[in-house]
């Protein structure tokens, strides 16, 4: 393009190892014009960050090597660079001034010593040699503009006092404090509930038809970038394997791997059908079971008694007090909540971040403490056990974290975090038979018995999640509780991790709600869903007549969100 306002050309990026060289970027080449969104896409590992980071320099070196290729930016006053032979005192004028970049996690963007109205003013002090007052009224001015509630009281929030969508909101404005040329977003949206994910989206569409800069999205979901992309630009293992406009990529994908992304999204797919995956696509001769159904019970609900059965319960957290420490008012994450469980159901959970979902589900486990109600398992009161009576059902309980490398202890082997709760609660006659258990549910969730000994730095993000499934079932629990067990991962990876929790569900026979932000996954792997807002049970229902035809406009608030619905 003769107007790019970046022009990657030929690029090669690789790593310093002890095996010798690593490419992680081989020979890419594409163009940002002005006022242009061009989306990168493909699943991690596909060199999408490595070459958002290259563009600004951010990656060390060594272990970085540049061998081959050139980053061309259109400065603005009109002169082109190689960013690649930059100067540091060019990059530094360069970086958040020109080119500013959004990262995926906010939370490890900011700094949790400063306050967010800080660190804005810092950026802009720093490039627009304002003086702190002027900076100050600019920071609250772009509070506003990206829609931050109360931007006054913004200025002096810690960021550990702000939500998630709140962080990312910040950490736009710091990105727009200088107006830059061109905005970088590297999965700015990826943990984000629907509904805010879909008002970042919204926000940096404003921002740049406002300013006019051009903008490199980087995502794992093509559904996401649909209606904000211009282009797009999908890369797979290192290299640029299809590359368009938009329109054309969704309606005519010509590679396999871009074809895989588009269909492996569980919004296309009905019950009972395995979801698709990337090795589908990209080898010869597919797996047998690809595209089987997935036997999937029919429960009776009227017709048995219930195995869970939560009723009246409230989960209430002192928002202030008086002097002598007696709350005078509550935050009330869990009110008033009841409904039941059947035997080998999946029930969803589903609403946006603060709607009390994950609260209920940790009440469930009695990993917080309830303010009222009960929780009947089994017959059996949990709320009314102390903590030794209730020791010998923890093990019939478990559940799924949504971030599986906080979830195991670094410095223990995944083959002994999962042998672990087995000898504790004496599952296993020994050690031996307790390793011999492990490694047939390492074979289960598509692991081997080499990885026994490994830590978990040494798997990939879905490889993790696969660990953390087998050491939950490891107890032979009745009841699981998945929370947002698949929301950080790639759409592919998070279709072969659905596809594994149908195949476990009819092995182990193992009840669960499922909890989640997003209804079309929710839909496909759920048999009823429930909804909640502000700590209340919105509605309820199967799960296709809540995803099909809701009935609270919540609801179709939540349905409406979800990015490439309509495709």
């Amino acid at each position: 393009m003769s107007n790019a306002l970046l022009s990657i050309q030929e690029l090669e990026v690789a790593f310093t190892t002890e095996d010798g060289f690593t490419k992680a970027v081989n020979g890419i080449s594409f163009s940002i014009g002005k006022g242009e969104t061009v989306a990168v896409v493909g699943e991690s590992g596909s060199g999408k960050s490595v070459t958002s980071l290259t563009a600004l320099r951010l990656l060390p070196q060594p272990p970085a090597t540049y061998p081959k290729g050139s980053i061309l930016f259109t400065r603005k006053d009109g002169t082109t660079i190689d960013l690649l032979h930059a100067s540091p005192s060019q990059l530094q004028t360069i970086r958040g001034n020109e080119i500013a970049m959004i990262f995926q996690e906010p939370m490890t963007s900011l700094n949790p010593v400063f306050t967010c109205g800080a660190q804005v003013m810092e950026a802009i002090q720093l490039h627009q040699k304002l003086h702190k007052e002027e900076a100050r009224l600019r920071t609250l001015a772009l509070f506003e503009k990206v829609k931050l509630p109360n931007p006054e009281a913004m200025l002096q929030r810690y960021p550990h006092q702000l939500s998630g969508g709140q962080k990312q909101r910040v950490m736009i404005a710091m990105a727009m404090s200088c107006n830059p040329s061109l905005l970088i977003a590297d999965e700015p949206t990826t943990a984000l509930d629907v509904t805010v994910q879909n008002t970042i989206l919204q926000l940096i569409k404003e921002l740049q038809q406002e300013t006019g800069m051009g903008v490199l999205f980087i995502t794992h979901d093509l559904a996401v970038v649909h209606d904000i992309a211009d282009r797009i630009v999908v890369m797979y293992k290192g290299e640029v394997v299809e590359q368009g406009a938009t329109a054309e990529i969704f309606q005519n994908p010509q590679h396999p791997y871009t074809k895989a992304l588009l269909a492996c999204r569980p919004a296309l797919h009905p019950k009972g059908k395995r979801l698709p995956v990337v090795s589908d696509f990209l080898e010869v001769e597919s797996k047998a079971d690809s595209h089987q159904p997935i036997a999937i019970s029919k429960k009776n609900a009227e017709s048995s008694t219930p195995l869970l059965q939560i009723q009246h319960l409230n989960v209430w957290f002192p928002e202030q007090k008086k002097l002598f420490g007696k709350p005078t008012s509550f935050i009330k994450a869990v009110n008033n909540v009841s409904f039941d469980v059947f035997a080998g159901e999946t029930v969803g959970l589903v609403g946006e971040s603060g709607c009390g979902k994950t609260t209920l589900g940790r009440a469930i486990l009695r990993l917080v403490d309830a303010t009222s109600g009960s929780i009947v398992l089994n017959g059996e009161d949990i709320l009314q056990k102390n903590a030794a009576a209730f020791k010998p059902q923890r093990k019939d309980l478990q559940i799924v974290f949504q971030d599986p490398y906080s979830s195991l202890n670094p410095r223990i082997s995944i083959g002994d975090a999962i042998t672990e709760p087995m000898l504790v609660h004496c599952l296993a006659a020994s050690k031996k038979q307790a390793k011999e258990r492990t490694i047939d549910l390492l074979e289960k969730v598509n692991l081997t018995a080499d990885h026994f000994k490994r830590y978990p730095h040494e798997f990939s993000g879905g490889q993790r999640q696969r660990i953390v499934i087998a050491r939950a079932l490891a107890l032979h629990p009745s009841f699981i509780v998945w929370d947002e067990s698949v929301s950080a991962l790639d759409v592919s990876v998070q279709a072969q991790v659905l596809n594994l929790l149908n195949d476990l569900k009819q092995e182990f026979n193992f009840t669960s709600i499922f909890i989640s932000h997003d209804l079309a996954v929710v839909r496909y792997i759920c048999d009823r869903i429930i909804v909640m807002n502000k700590g209340e049970i919105e509605e309820s229902g199967s799960a296709d007549d809540i995803y099909f035809n809701p009935q609270q406009a919540y609801t179709r608030q939540l349905l409406e969100a979800i990015p490439g619905r309509g495709l």
